[in-house]
């Protein structure tokens, strides 16, 4: 094999830059492909559990199908799937491998499809598989041939191999791991299917061929074509990014990934595979705006839920399963390079006030859609008399940091009030949420808004971030109110450099040598562009922002503008969110089947 095929063949390849990673997700959990063909970030059963690929962060394990020889990397998504082709012009034709996750999941088993495609010439690919089960500590045991198809487990977890048998096995010293070359010929294809299971897998074999058909018609039915709106390819393939990431249960993690930096060495590092609150209204509310609905009954199913479970006492985060989420605590690997190798999250130990405000605003969207059930307009009250028992208290805000009381958990929760009182019936109920909304509204604005006129981050903190374009927004105050005028004029002149938008002020640094760009923020200002009425503006700020991203066209948290690179866990669910939802405000949407 060549230099670079044994590379990428290799128990931990070497890591590429973010904007070079693909995902492919099946709900209840998702595996991160480089241009190598390298699969090197997988966890099972589900998304917090310990990963069997983990070369991403520095661990051993991975799975890659590479060509051998020289080859130019390019790939792309199937329209409205999760469906990945890697795509490599080699020096004697082309050679492609079509990658998914099987969709909808075996309940029992993680199925690993890949489809190696010889064009324009035959084909040699080097393929090596490497499971090590518990973040890379567990070898492989077990390892049997028969009849063609590989057996073993790491770990608790089993695996069968299938596709293997025509290849030529190549031994690696010093390596464990089933090392391969497959020989394809001009126009045909070859499958290889991975199974994973714990404990026992079932006796019956994946067929690939109808594995392939029921992925291809279940990504279809799950995704709809998006018409009239802006970007609408793009908007289409963020709503399958977030499918992708949303289990059977209606959770939706905020990223696939963890530890990937948003800075380096900036101890910036953090466990994003676990249902985030907030994030999960944001997408709710943002395929309200679309007119799409399957996600937003997800939401509104897992956070009402957890609603009626916990009421005030809601945290801002769970697993996918409803459980709390693991402290936080090392694996003791290399990490990424210039991040860490953290899992767990001390998110576990906040208390976030807006959440409520949140999920009063996704509540209401699903009520103005007529997609509430008794449980769930029961979980509109206990949100209420949550932000009733707690308004007042100090919280970590939406960037999760020291406890005061910040002007936009406070504003979101008189929005999210405001938006209640409006679809519920008439009545002593609403009537009291509007006048606790006016209540919250009349104390922040005595203690919170700057000697401009503008909206301050908390009354003893008196700078400015992205979040107070939100209230806003979500109609805590009029559109025309002279406060949120003024706070998006400071903001553009004080948090946005060269056309891209920033949180808020670290220190005296340029805004650029603190952190990335946040993409969040960069759609937010889009929106409240296009609401002051400055659509052409705005379309620039969308466009902009939503070409920060790599050939996968999957969003991070934060883009570095000098490097023009992405920083931090992906994808990142709710700067998707925020992208369909400024394309569906900013021209409007129909959706069709």
């Amino acid at each position: 094999m060549t230099r670079s095929a044994i590379s990428a063949a290799s128990a931990r390849p070497d890591p590429h830059v973010l904007r070079e990673y693909a995902l492919i997700a099946d709900g209840e959990r998702g595996a991160i492909i480089g241009p190598r063909g390298d699969l090197c970030w997988l966890c099972v059963p589900r998304w917090d559990s310990p990963s069997v690929f983990t070369s991403l962060i520095g661990g051993m394990g991975s799975y890659a199908v590479t060509p051998v020889g020289r080859f130019v990397w390019g790939g792309y998504y199937e329209e409205r799937s999760l469906i990945w082709r890697n795509r490599w012009v080699t020096t004697d034709g082309i050679v492609e491998c079509r990658d998914a996750l099987l969709f909808p999941p075996d309940a029992h088993r993680t199925v690993i499809l890949r489809r190696v495609l010889a064009r324009n010439g035959d084909a040699k690919v080097a393929v090596r598989l490497d499971p090590r089960g518990e973040y890379g500590s567990a070898s492989v045991s077990e390892l049997r041939r028969r009849n063609g198809i590989w057996t073993g487990r790491t770990g608790s977890l089993s695996f069968r191999w299938t596709g293997g048998e025509a290849a030529r096995r190549v031994h690696q010293k010093d390596e464990d791991g089933l090392g391969l070359e497959l020989d394809v010929p001009d126009g045909r294809s070859h499958d290889l299917v991975l199974e994973i299971a714990e404990g026992t897998l079932p006796d019956d074999l994946v067929d690939p061929d109808e594995a392939w058909r029921a992925t291809e018609a279940a990504w279809h039915d799950s995704v709809p074509m998006v018409t009239g709106c802006l970007a609408g390819p793009d908007v289409a393939h963020s709503l399958a990014v977030l499918r992708g990431l949303t289990s059977s249960g209606g959770g939706m993690v905020a990223a696939a990934t963890t530890s990937l930096p948003e800075r380096a060495e900036a101890s910036r590092n953090y466990d994003y595979r676990y249902v985030w609150i907030r994030d999960q209204c944001y997408t709710g509310e943002a395929v309200a705006a679309l007119k799409s609905y399957e996600l937003l009954d997800d939401a509104v199913k897992f956070v009402s839920g957890k609603l009626l479970e916990e009421g005030p006492e809601l945290r801002p985060a769970y697993t996918t399963t409803g459980g709390r989420v693991p402290d936080q605590c090392h694996l003791n690997l290399p990490g990424y390079p210039g991040g860490h190798d953290l899992v767990g999250n001390w998110v576990n130990e906040q208390f976030q006030l807006d959440n409520f405000g949140e999920a009063l605003l996704l509540l209401s969207a699903a009520a103005r859609a007529d997609r509430l059930d008794t449980d769930a307009w029961s979980a509109v009250e206990v949100a209420a008399d949550a932000v009733a028992k707690r308004w007042t208290e100090p919280d970590a805000g939406i960037w999760e940091i020291e406890p005061k009381p910040w002007t936009h958990s406070r504003l979101i929760c008189a929005a999210g009030l405001r938006a209640a009182g409006a679809v519920a019936p008439a009545g002593p109920r609403s009537s009291e949420w509007l006048a606790l909304a006016d209540r919250i509204i009349a104390d922040t604005a005595s203690h919170a808004v700057h000697e401009t006129g503008r909206w301050q981050r908390a009354p003893e903190d008196p700078g400015l971030d992205g979040a107070l374009l939100l209230p806003g927004l979500r109609g805590a105050v009029p559109a025309d109110d002279p406060r949120t005028r003024a706070t998006l004029d400071a903001y553009l002149h004080t948090l946005t450099h060269d056309g891209y938008a920033y949180r808020y002020r670290h220190d005296e640094r340029p805004l650029a040598d603190a952190e990335g760009s946040f993409l969040l923020c960069g759609f937010l200002v889009a929106l409240a562009l296009q609401r002051r009425g400055d659509a052409v503006e705005a379309r620039a700020w969308f466009e902009r922002t939503r070409a920060a991203c790599g050939p996968p066209m999957l969003y991070s948290e934060e883009f570095d503008v000098v490097e023009h690179q992405m920083r931090g866990n992906l994808p990142q669910a709710f700067v998707h969110a925020l992208m369909i939802e400024a394309a569906a405000r900013l021209t409007g949407a129909d959706l069709a089947d």
